[in-house]
C-alpha cells in the first residue's frame, strides 16, 4: 500500500482520474480480447465509455504540465477523446463494426496506452506509484 501513496495523497480529481483511466485500461483489454456483439460486449462497451469521458473531462483540471495557459499537449487527447467516443458509439448503432473498432481501439491506444506512459515519466505520480519514490 506504500507504492499507492503518492496517489492517495494527490488531489481527488488526480485520483477520480487515475483509477477511472486503470479500470479503462483493463475494461479495455477485455473488449479487445473477448467476443464482439455479444450483450456483454454491449455492457463493459458502455462502461467503458463512461470511464473514458470521465478520464477525459476530469483531465482538464489536472494542470500540473502548462504549456498553453492551464493547459499541455496531453489535452489535446482529452478533446480528441470527448469528440471520437460518440463518434464511436454512433458507429456501433450504425452496426459499422469496422469503424467502430478502429474508433474505440484508436481511443484505446491514444487515451491509455500513449497518454499512460507519459504519467511514468519522473516526476508524474504514476512513476512514484510505480517505480517507488
Amino acid at each position: 500500500m506504500d507504492r499507492l501513496a503518492p496517489l492517495f495523497h494527490a488531489p481527488p480529481v488526480t485520483v477520480l482520474h487515475a483509477i477511472c483511466a486503470l479500470i479503462g485500461f483493463v475494461l479495455g483489454v477485455v473488449q479487445l480480447a473477448g467476443p464482439k456483439g455479444t450483450t456483454a460486449h454491449r455492457v463493459i462497451g458502455w462502461a467503458w465509455v463512461l470511464l473514458l469521458g470521465t478520464v477525459a473531462a476530469s483531465s482538464f483540471a489536472i494542470n500540473d504540465i502548462r504549456q498553453f495557459g492551464p493547459f499541455s499537449l496531453i489535452h489535446l487527447l482529452s478533446v480528441m477523446t470527448l469528440i471520437l467516443l460518440p463518434i464511436g458509439v454512433l458507429r456501433a448503432r450504425q452496426h459499422r463494426a469496422k469503424a467502430h473498432s478502429r474508433t474505440m481501439t484508436g481511443i484505446f491506444i491514444g487515451a491509455l496506452v500513449i497518454a499512460g506512459l507519459f504519467t511514468l515519466a519522473p516526476g508524474r505520480i504514476m512513476h512514484a506509484v510505480v517505480f517507488g519514490g
